[in-house]
């Protein structure tokens, strides 16, 4: 791969915000995401490709949030008028109905860099900031408005707490305009679009893009293990710059024996 190809990960390229750093909602992507009422009452259980481990969790989880049922329209509006004057059974209802919809959510994010329980711990964040905020009047279904603020909260953590170096909201907010753009690309070109394509695309510089994307790339512990058969790690095969490598210990010990042998031949003047 060339050094102008770039491998394009999908982590949180959705995410806008505005100039404050604030989420900027997007009524326009909210009316386009609204889940079907069949898509949110699915089975709430991992697919088959998920570890033993993570299902049972998963199960044990679902298991302590039990079953509620799914809100109707009016009954969304009428729990929501009653929370927004302060009603602590009203928003509980809200946030207790909605549940399963933030685990449906969480686990599109999964192999990020997060446990699927830390991604539903997330979504949960989300979901109490949706019921704060949402306004019955404004004609949406409160699982489209809180679909917007589940992914957002879980977006913001894979971004903070799998980058060992966290970049400023704004650079994020551009950073995301070239990922989406090398995704379109991607699907269009039929492969990994190069900073050039996506520069021409964007009628940006092109060590402006390639500078951008780089920041999205990942930093590797030298303790990762190289995988396979090999039991060795990262560190092992790194060449360390302040050490001589063979050759160099070869000809000092080679100098060293000449400068012994031309001693010897000194005469005692």
């Amino acid at each position: 791969m060339s050094q102008n190809t770039l491998k394009v990960h999908d982590l949180n390229e959705d995410a806008e915000f505005d100039e404050n750093g604030v989420e900027a909602f997007d009524e326009k992507a909210l009316s386009e995401e609204e889940p079907s009422d069949n898509d949110l009452a699915e089975e709430e259980l991992l697919s088959q490709g998920a570890t033993q481990r993570v299902l049972d969790a998963t199960q044990l989880y679902l298991g302590e949030i039990g079953y509620s049922p799914l809100l109707t329209a009016e009954e969304e509006v009428y729990f929501a008028r009653r929370a927004l004057r302060g009603d602590v059974a009203s928003r509980r209802r809200m946030i207790e109905s909605n549940l399963r919809l933030v685990v449906k959510i969480a686990r599109r994010y999964g192999n990020r860099g997060l446990a699927l329980l830390d991604l539903i711990e997330e979504g949960n964040l989300g979901l109490i900031r949706a019921v704060e905020k949402f306004d019955p009047e404004r004609g949406f279904r409160f699982s489209t408005y809180a679909t917007w603020w589940i992914r957002q909260t879980i977006e913001r953590a894979i971004m903070n707490q799998t980058r060992t170096i966290r970049l400023p909201i704004h650079i994020v907010k551009e950073l995301n305009v070239y990922l989406r753009t090398a995704r379109e690309l991607s699907h269009k070109l039929d492969h990994e679009p190069s900073a050039e394509e996506i520069a021409e695309q964007l009628d940006k510089p092109v060590d402006d893009v390639s500078r951008m994307l780089r920041l999205n790339e990942r930093i590797t512990s030298v303790d990762t293990p190289l995988g396979g058969d090999s039991e060795k790690a990262l560190l092992d095969i790194l060449a360390d710059e302040k050490e001589n490598g063979p050759e160099d210990t070869t000809q000092d010990d080679d100098m060293k024996q000449s400068i012994v042998k031309w001693l010897f031949e000194l005469n005692a003047k």
